[in-house]
């Protein structure tokens, strides 16, 4: 049996989580996105799954997966109640569902040690003091042209070396690409 604690472990567990609380309901998202939400009681959960896959997931067990709401039908959603959900199988799918929101270059995040997996997310929420202490001492570095030895030095490029974000709107028109920041 798995409660909402056990997947929200789980989920926030993964770079890029958070929780948000909205209409009366936990959601965990990935900056805008929504890949969990639970009911108002936290006996069930919505999660990120394939329309197209839905429909096999739900006859294969009926008894533990449902459709949602006729207005949330246009949305790649599932449903699953909780207390019939063994807890590999609870991770399985959220984890697919964050993979659903987030940049494929993170998806094996999961599958990794999790020295590797808080590695990367010391990095990429900037905690520059933290990655230290993940970070072989004598760490070899290359990149192109660039050869880096020793975890701080390796450290202080990234930090300084961020990686570039795209623009926050980009518009086609005749074949021009047209770029501005909101």
């Amino acid at each position: 049996m798995v409660t909402a604690d056990d997947v929200r472990e789980v989920g926030l567990a993964l770079p890029r989580t958070y929780e948000f609380f909205t209409g009366g309901r936990y959601k965990l998202k990935v900056r805008q996105i929504v890949y969990v939400g639970f009911s108002r009681d936290e006996s069930a959960m919505g999660f990120g799954y394939p329309k197209d896959a839905r429909d096999g997931l739900i006859e294969s067990a009926p008894d533990t997966f449902f459709l949602p709401p006729a207005r949330d039908l246009r949305y790649q959603w599932v449903c699953a109640r909780l207390d019939r959900l063994d807890p590999v199988e609870m991770r399985e799918l959220v984890v697919d569902a964050w993979r659903m929101c987030t940049p494929k270059m993170l998806h094996e995040l999961p599958d990794l040690e999790p020295p590797a997996a808080a590695a990367w997310d010391a990095m990429d929420s900037g905690e520059w003091s933290d990655l230290t202490t993940y970070l072989h001492p004598y760490l070899h570095f290359t990149d192109g042209d660039l050869a880096l030895r020793g975890r701080r030095n390796v450290v202080a490029h990234l930090r300084d070396h961020p990686t570039p974000k795209p623009p926050a709107s980009v518009e086609v028109r005749d074949g021009q690409v047209y770029r501005w920041i909101r």
